[in-house]
């Protein structure tokens, strides 16, 4: 049986091209988002990957790319499920503030702090491990049951809710997982093992 999950970070956004705190936020992708979406749908062909349900969260950067990846696999109709557990950190007092302009009001490090430690929320926002309680609960009830059941499954959603799973599945420690960065729009297919392990894993990076 084949037990298949491929996470997806979407393509840029208006508001990753303007450097600001996104969050929960709605801007839709850029002209290079959608050809990053576009050529993550032809990479998933190339490895004739087809899928049995999506997930998504409830913002459209990165419902647009899954849209985009299911018509590069002619799979438009694929049922789709969206949920906010899937959304990206809330940024909290931050969102919509150029990072460049926060450093300069809050300091260089206390920035970094709030972008980059696993537990110290922004004001009025989440932190990573916040997002994580969240994300991760969703994740064991929602998805990961129809994996092991073998379903094929593909989840297009954002820098933040993805690490939490990408800790998860990898067995990363917090300090492991904030060095991580996933390129947007570039695949990564684990192949998992009956217990939920992972048996596999291949990033679709260039």
């Amino acid at each position: 049986m084949e037990r298949l999950l491929v996470l997806v970070r979407h393509g840029q956004s208006e508001w990753n091209l303007k450097n600001l705190f996104t969050g929960w936020k709605d801007p839709d992708l850029t002209e290079l988002g959608v050809k990053e979406a576009i050529a993550a749908g032809r990479k998933l062909r190339e490895l004739k990957l087809t899928f049995d349900i999506a997930f998504t969260s409830v913002l459209k950067r990165a419902q647009h790319t899954l849209d985009l990846i299911l018509t590069e696999l002619n799979q438009e109709g694929l049922e789709t499920i969206r949920d906010q557990a899937l959304n990206e950190r809330d940024y909290g007092d931050l969102t919509g503030m150029n990072k460049d302009e926060a450093r300069e009001k809050f300091g260089e490090e206390q920035v970094h702090i709030w972008r980059r430690s696993f537990d110290v929320p922004p004001p009025g926002g989440e932190s990573l491990k916040m997002t994580a309680e969240r994300t991760l609960p969703y994740y064991r009830k929602e998805i990961l049951p129809r994996v092991l059941a073998g379903e094929r499954v593909i989840v297009a959603a954002h820098g933040n809710s993805l690490r939490s799973l990408v800790m998860d599945l990898e067995g990363l420690s917090p300090e492991q997982i904030l060095k991580r960065e996933l390129a947007t729009g570039v695949p990564i297919v684990y192949r998992l093992s009956e217990d939920g392990s992972v048996e596999s894993v291949q990033d679709l990076a260039d």
